[in-house]
């Protein structure tokens, strides 16, 4: 991929000061329109070798657009913060809303480069890491963001004649460290990683542009005509593009799904609830300060009808936490400035660290339940709603996040008796509304919903556990126990950090761990 940026590509001083100006218009121009019209993000990579001049062109853009609508990440080794956390975590927050430019300068390449290159992962393993950028690359343009990906390029006599010209310059000599000289060395390691990873990485909705980057006015300039091109193409489309999927086809001939099978008629007299419910809810705070728990974290995802008692649930859930160790998210409408992010943004933001339990009170499930049944997004965002949800779970469980899932269901006619009740009893009115009685109506639509929902998304490592919730006792000691058998069981496994530091040494110890694509 490399061949046609080495071929010496210039570009002289008149011939670039003629064209600045103009582009300068025009990229200002493109960035009122993107701000005004409000639906597209941008997402600018600019990844490369030392010394290529990455901080140099983020600069030249600087200066050529209204930085009061661009932002700039620059990503080097995690913080104590964001190891706690899965590895794309600090990425999801930095994203750009719609309207805005974000440049990172260092990005979800970098990790895996700097792996690969260290000998700390395989072949094998860079090829995973690559699809799962795929897939995280094309939920952004199927959101409709703009992802532009830049790499620049040196021979290795060109990086080392740049890093010499650099050091040479009292202006520009703080900027090589020995550090730079000694991953000159690893030229060729980086080159092999990088031309693997950017070859299964070059998609059609995310390609790579690669750059001779020994001539400044030529790469600067060329930065600028790319993004230009692709914010005035964005800006003049009318129909986002969209992923073919294929149709949601479910046939139960017999009638009879995971739903119809629950016996919703399951109950728990008081005495013996109130025996089990201080038995789990003991154990479950044994559990979360377990000495092993201090290097995981939980995710509890409540689903459920309405009026099937998540609320009441969670309660139970939380009364054995210490309240500094718990945050409940409720869920409901996207704000304004959640739907100028991808739909799983808002889930990710509010992710735990370790030895720290989120529950969340609706979940990311509202996309194929409550978005489908009402319409709220197209049939197409829905559809690959499902692998997304997967994937965005996957993460988390790689991560050593201990995802727990709950589905509440009771019948229509609990359903009723309960809105009735919530009607009569003055410290419940203000959990009935209208909506909720419009909802009856698409009882079997969402029925339809659900069943595809678990069928879809409930996997060997993030199961839905269906809960029979006409008896409250019944439901709550339910989820309490599943709580704490899923806990203790995970917590019995060694951690992926564990497992990495096991399995896969690195070989090159002498190697210092920087940040993007093997940089400082």
């Amino acid at each position: 991929m490399f061949q046609s940026a080495e071929i010496g590509h210039k570009l002289g001083k008149a011939a670039y000061r003629e064209a600045v100006p103009a582009l300068r218009a025009a990229l200002l121009a493109a960035q009122v329109d993107l701000f005004e019209q409000h639906k597209t993000p941008v997402v600018v990579l600019i990844s490369g070798q030392d010394g290529a001049g990455k901080g140099e062109t983020i600069n030249a853009l600087y200066e050529w657009m209204d930085p009061r609508f661009i932002s700039t990440m620059a990503f080097s080794q995690p913080s104590d913060e964001e190891r706690e956390r899965p590895p794309m975590w600090r990425f999801w927050r930095s994203l750009p809303p719609k309207g805005r430019v974000g440049m990172f300068a260092g990005s979800w390449y970098s990790d895996p480069i700097r792996e690969r290159i260290e000998g700390a992962i395989s072949v094998k393993e860079l090829d995973a890491r690559a699809q799962q950028i795929n897939r995280f690359e094309e939920m952004l343009v199927n959101e409709g963001a703009l992802v532009l990906k830049f790499w620049f390029h040196l021979t290795k006599d060109g990086q080392k004649q740049r890093l010499k010209a650099l050091s040479s310059d009292p202006r520009t000599a703080w900027r090589v460290t020995q550090w730079n000289w000694d991953r000159l060395k690893t030229y060729d390691q980086l080159q092999d990683a990088a031309r693997h990873l950017l070859r299964i990485t070059n998609t059609a909705a995310a390609p790579w542009v690669v750059l001779e980057a020994s001539d400044d006015r030529y790469r600067d300039l060329t930065v600028g005509q790319v993004l230009l091109k692709a914010m005035q193409s964005k800006l003049a489309a009318t129909v986002a593009p969209r992923t073919p999927m294929a149709p949601m086809v479910r046939v139960d001939l017999d009638g009879r799904n995971v739903l119809s099978e629950l016996d919703l008629a399951l109950k728990l007299a008081d005495k013996p609830y109130k025996d089990e419910l201080a038995k789990w809810q003991g154990r479950l705070s044994e559990l979360v300060r377990d000495e092993r728990f201090k290097h995981r974290s939980l995710v509890c995802a409540f689903e459920g009808a309405d009026a099937a008692g998540k609320g009441g649930a969670i309660r139970r859930v939380t009364a054995a936490l210490d309240a500094r160790q718990y945050q409940v998210t409720p869920v409901a409408a996207p704000s304004d400035e959640e739907k100028a992010q991808p739909h799983l943004w808002r889930f990710w933001r509010h992710l735990p660290r370790h030895g720290h339990v989120a529950i969340f009170d609706r979940t990311w499930y509202g996309r194929v339940l409550v978005e489908r049944v009402e319409g709220f997004c197209t049939e197409a965002d829905w559809l690959r709603g499902y692998s997304e949800i997967n994937d965005f779970e996957h993460e988390l469980i790689e991560a050593g996040v201990i995802v727990v899932k709950f589905w509440l269901q009771i019948s229509q006619a609990e359903q009723l008796q309960r809105f009735k009740e919530r009607e009569q009893v003055e410290f419940k009115r203000f959990k009935i509304t209208q909506e909720d009685w419009r909802n009856r109506e698409k009882w079997h639509d969402y029925q339809q919903a659900i069943c595809d929902m678990v069928e879809r998304t409930s996997t060997g490592e993030a199961p839905w556990t269906l809960v029979e919730a006409n008896d409250k006792n019944y439901a709550r000691v339910k989820i309490l126990r599943t709580l704490c058998e899923r806990l203790e069981a995970a917590l019995q496994q060694p951690t992926p950090s564990d497992e990495a530091s096991t399995d896969k040494p690195a070989k090159d110890k002498k190697v210092k761990r920087g940040s993007s694509d093997g940089k400082k």
